[in-house]
């Protein structure tokens, strides 16, 4: 008779449907991997003549090469959640990187498909509207397609480690969350994300509906099919990442599981915190056409959206922790 020393509910070995998703999301990271190096080596592969990422070489090949580790880390964690030590990570150390890896591909899960509807009913797209090309067409639907498929596989292998690990969080009736769990430091945070959120989200509706308030001269130019329906998704994000927190809070719907607004909340407020972030950096970059740089309004958008995706991911780990507690 033999003893197990793994932790109770948790597999020793992953399971063969682990281990496919592992490689699914592995080879998904392969085409992107392969441009962004190809690139910092000086290949041209897909950008064609006159585009802006000729006119920067030094800056650009900085930013291929944190792109490259940023996508590399879904290599790691893809092996964080299936391998047998992975199961003994610190949660923070696992839970931050997987929140910004939600953050960054969740947007582009719901984004690219709204624009190839868009695109397939006669809209238009940024790239043709853009006065320099950027990149060959078909590099967004190879990168994109990628990320869209890592996202699938390694949001699939987190949820089931989450079961696995964590899962007696994740079970019950919201009425069922310790008072002390919902105390007024969560609720504290979990209202003020809400509060940060309402400035953000009021400029996503203006510009989806075509206002064109604090949008640099580049930015009003290039509004396409495409523009009107990223927009459109930025404010989907607020209202589910504020839905979720707000609902795990106050507990309007006391017979409501755990799961659904934990599940929304997570991905929210993660889109919002780390896609908002990532739009702030990149408005912070040296521009050398000033009809392309960012405006005030524009910026401070962009940092609303990183506050209250921090301030209502915040609520849900006090949340988290104290009802582990």
């Amino acid at each position: 008779m033999t003893t197990s020393t793994a932790e109770p509910g948790l597999s020793p070995q992953p399971r063969p449907v682990r281990s496919t998703l592992r490689a699914v999301a592995i080879v998904a990271c392969v085409p992107y991997l392969a441009l962004k190096i190809a690139w910092i080596a000086g290949s041209r592969v897909g950008i064609p003549a006159g585009s802006v990422l000729l006119e920067h070489r030094a800056l650009v090949a900085v930013a291929n090469s944190v792109t490259v580790l940023m996508d590399a880390a879904v290599v790691v964690l893809a092996l964080l959640l299936t391998r047998p030590g992975g199961q003994r990570v610190p949660a923070w150390l696992l839970a931050v990187p997987m929140w910004v890896a939600t953050g960054l591909l969740a947007p582009i899960m719901v984004g690219f498909p709204l624009q190839l509807v868009g695109v397939a009913f006669g809209g238009t797209k940024m790239q043709e509207a853009a006065e320099e090309p950027f990149l060959h067409d078909w590099v967004f639907n190879v990168v994109y397609g990628g990320f869209i498929v890592q996202g699938l596989a390694l949001g699939t292998l987190f949820v089931l480690y989450a079961r696995d690990r964590w899962g007696h969080l994740l079970r019950g009736k919201v009425w069922d969350l310790p008072s002390r769990a919902t105390g007024s430091f969560m609720r504290t945070s979990a209202v003020a994300g809400s509060l940060s959120a309402l400035f953000p989200a009021a400029m996503h509706v203006l510009w989806a509906t075509g206002s064109t308030a604090g949008l640099p001269a580049g930015r009003i130019a290039e509004r396409t099919t495409d523009f009107y329906l990223l927009e459109g998704s930025r404010i989907g994000f607020v209202a589910v990442a504020v839905t979720g927190v707000l609902l795990l809070a106050f507990r309007p719907l006391p017979t409501l599981s755990v799961r659904p607004p934990l599940t929304m909340a997570w991905i929210g407020a993660s889109a919002m915190g780390a896609w908002g972030g990532w739009l702030l950096l990149a408005s912070l970059m040296p521009e050398t056409d000033g009809a392309e740089s960012s405006s005030v309004m524009l910026t401070l958008t962009y940092a609303g959206e990183m506050i209250s995706g921090l301030l209502l991911t915040w609520a849900v780990a006090l949340l988290l922790r104290r009802r582990g507690a």
